[in-house]
């Protein structure tokens, strides 16, 4: 049984159009499945966890959407050998097909999902911080704290003028990110790498963790991601000079981002992240507010996936 989510306001609205021709394909098909569209934040996270609450045989679950939607899908999903999981990229991003070096158009993608070659175990991250209590949350591409979680808050801002949603792809990331670079600050902090290793920095701006390599569209932050490794892979960008992350920046975006002053690499299975001023938290995209510590791990080919 196929159970499709989808977010009809992804990609400015161009989602529910994208899914009205799935749709069609679908019933041309013959399978049995049943479809939810989500109306606001949280539908699809709660729409998950009715669907595989007691899952007594074997469903795939779609998520068709961007980045967000999938988040949303993936924290809901009471994860077991029954499930099994698909997705459709309707957003504008899209960075979890481009980990996954899947085709981008969702038509093929609906192909696939419904005649599926290859099913494979993949990894997810489990990012935690205090707020009052223990908060946990998934995240399969990529999460952070400090500069592009700004980008992120910026973007999900809705009592701005909404142009920046109106502008596709990777250029609406980019000119959030101007604005941001404007007020971005730097704060002393400190990583954990597998609770053994400790290093310090005086001038952070960011730190990106990585199940994917790329986030915002395209910003390839993490070259050496994998998804079913067990790993994830951070990216710590400190420098004293604000000017210097131009460079950074425009290096992820051509997708060549390497060796370079002010940025460091590291893989490990979990981390301890602490800044002393508090940043922005992200994971996939979404907010998760201002922190001055949070601990991500990697959770090792625990959700089957067509890929």
């Amino acid at each position: 049984m196929y159970y499709f989510i989808v977010n009809p306001n992804a990609h400015g609205g161009r989602g529910e159009k994208i899914w009205k021709k799935l749709e069609r394909q679908i019933r041309k098909s013959g399978i049995s499945y049943e479809a939810y569209q989500t109306e606001s934040p949280g539908d699809a996270r709660r729409i998950a966890a009715q669907l595989t609450a007691d899952m007594q045989e074997e469903i795939t679950i779609v998520a068709v959407g961007g980045d967000g939607t999938v988040n949303e899908v993936l924290n809901g999903l009471s994860i077991g050998d029954f499930l099994t999981v698909g997705y459709i990229p309707t957003g504008s991003g899209n960075d979890l097909a481009r980990g996954l070096n899947n085709s981008r158009n969702p038509g093929k993608c609906l192909k696939r999902i419904l005649n599926p070659e290859e099913i494979c175990r993949v990894d997810y991250g489990i990012l935690s911080y205090e707020d009052e209590e223990p908060v946990y949350r998934r995240f399969m591409v990529s999460s952070g704290i400090g500069f592009d979680a700004a980008v992120c808050h910026r973007l999900l801002d809705r009592s701005k003028p909404g142009e920046l949603r109106q502008i596709p792809g990777r250029g609406r990331y980019i000119l959030a990110g101007l604005k941001q670079l404007l007020t971005a600050k730097a704060s002393r902090g400190y990583l954990i790498l597998d609770g053994a290793r400790r290093v310090e920095f005086n001038h952070i701006y960011f730190v990106s963790v990585h199940n994917h390599g790329s986030e915002g569209g395209g910003f390839l932050f993490a070259p050496k991601a994998v998804f079913d490794d067990g790993e994830l892979e951070l990216c710590v960008a400190h420098t004293a000079s604000k000017l210097r992350l131009l460079p950074v920046l425009l290096d992820a975006y051509r997708g060549h981002l390497g060796r370079r002053r002010g940025v460091h690499f590291y893989r490990c299975k979990e981390a301890v992240i602490h800044v002393e001023q508090p940043m922005p938290v992200h994971a996939d995209g979404e907010n998760c507010y201002c922190q001055n510590e949070l601990r991500v791990r990697c959770v090792k080919q625990k959700l089957r996936m067509i890929l």
